[in-house]
């Protein structure tokens, strides 16, 4: 069973009642659910991501006010439940499960306890913590507190700040995919080229994210998310080949190709969205068309590749 329905039916199981009989006051004020750190919260565990870090249960997320009010008492009730334990844990993964402040759960990822309001601070947030703020299931939240910042962070990322993260990644894919690929390769620094083939690849996996309108997972899980993204979400297969395939003299001609044939995807993308009419076939350009098209000045005038 995956994570996240393994939490549902513990819930659903146990929870619930445990909720209703030793806090009917506080039960429609508790949201529960499963967000934030581990495979499980993305649905991509499987046998192996057992082997450590990972611990059935849900979360019960409180308002500061009803926190010292139960918060207490409601840990030690959750922590009586007959879910088993897991001793496999690194410092990383301790306090999973169990009992969250709303405002201390969001803090961890935005540095403060409610979603952003200044463009600046959308800008400073990284996208691996947006995605992982806002993953997982929220099984109930009548009261609205804990999912209100969560919709928050899925859905009103400000446009300008959009096509600022999104102008600075194919800047980067142009630079590292199309231009410094090759050239490091005719340098001899073979090295130095698979780095900026891994450059090429981070970019431009964040660039469909953006293009997506979504958030990229850390590194660990990005490529393997975009199997679920609806524009762009193919060009995953293209992207490890890139990092995977043989760097003989074949596969570097391959993958200079294979680089072409994602940036020529990603510009149509741009075209579709009307954030280029640039015919070029460097991403340069339509990197500095994204750029133009941000309406905030304070914004725009920052250099290109800045994203604080």
């Amino acid at each position: 069973m995956k994570g996240l329905d393994e939490a549902r039916q513990l819930y659903e199981d146990f929870g619930r009642d445990m909720l209703r009989r030793r806090f009917p006051e506080f039960e429609g004020r508790i949201a529960v659910g499963l967000v934030g750190r581990g495979s499980e919260c993305y649905g991509f565990d499987d046998a192996l991501s057992t082997d450590h870090d990972f611990e059935p249960g849900f979360c019960l997320y409180l308002t500061d006010a009803d926190d010292l009010l139960i918060g207490g008492e409601l840990a030690q009730a959750y922590r009586e439940l007959p879910i088993r334990r897991s001793a496999r844990r690194s410092r990383l993964g301790e306090g999973n499960r169990g009992v969250k402040r709303i405002g201390f759960f969001y803090r961890r990822y935005l540095g403060s306890e409610s979603a952003p309001r200044e463009l600046r601070h959308w800008l400073s947030i990284p996208s691996w913590a947006l995605a992982e703020a806002t993953n997982g299931e929220v099984f109930r939240d009548e009261l609205g507190a804990f999912s209100a910042i969560r919709e928050t962070l899925l859905h009103g990322m400000p446009e300008d700040v959009r096509l600022k993260k999104l102008a600075s990644q194919l800047l980067t894919m142009a630079q590292s995919g199309q231009y410094n690929y090759a050239r490091c390769l005719r340098h001899g620094e073979e090295g130095a080229a698979m780095l900026a083939l891994a450059e090429f690849v981070k970019a431009g996996t964040e660039s469909i994210y953006l293009l997506n309108r979504a958030h990229a997972p850390y590194y660990k899980w990005a490529l393997r998310g975009m199997e679920r993204l609806p524009l762009l979400g193919e060009m995953r297969e293209a992207l490890s080949f890139l990092l995977t395939a043989e760097n003989d003299a074949e596969g570097q001609a391959l993958k200079q190709a294979v680089v072409e044939d994602i940036c020529a995807n990603v510009i149509t993308a741009l075209r579709a969205q009307g954030l280029s009419d640039s015919g070029a076939d460097y991403l340069e350009e339509h990197a500095f068309a994204v750029q133009e098209r941000i309406e905030d000045a304070e914004l725009r005038r920052m250099h290109i590749l800045s994203e604080q």
